[in-house]
């Protein structure tokens, strides 16, 4: 695996640490904190714009056509029995080898 290159050929330092001196001691006079201020809580919905805001997004659903469902559900069916069949195969497979060891044992 090839190393990253750096600008210029030097290793990237991070504050406060000497590269292959451990960390340097910073004073407690140059270390700051910063808080985010605090956000503004969220005004509350009524009940009535919230059902207005329910039934507005409720338009924007499109829903599929009664031939997009026919083929959907066929295609369920279809992968159903494809899975019934590849599982009943591996189960036959393997209750018939398990079968073919056990009766070397006995």
């Amino acid at each position: 695996m090839a190393k990253a290159k750096t600008p210029g050929g030097q290793k990237p330092t991070v504050r406060g640490f000497r590269p292959g001196r451990g960390p340097a001691a910073v004073p407690a006079a140059q270390t700051t904190v910063t808080v985010d201020p605090a956000a503004p809580p969220k005004k509350k919905t009524s009940i009535p714009q919230f059902f207005s805001q329910v039934r507005a997004e409720g338009r924007k659903i499109v829903w599929p056509s009664r031939k997009e469902t026919w083929i959907t559900s066929v295609m369920v069916f279809i992968m159903v029995a494809i899975a019934t069949l590849f599982f009943w195969i591996v189960d036959f497979v393997l209750a018939w080898g398990s079968r073919l060891v056990l009766a070397i044992g006995g």
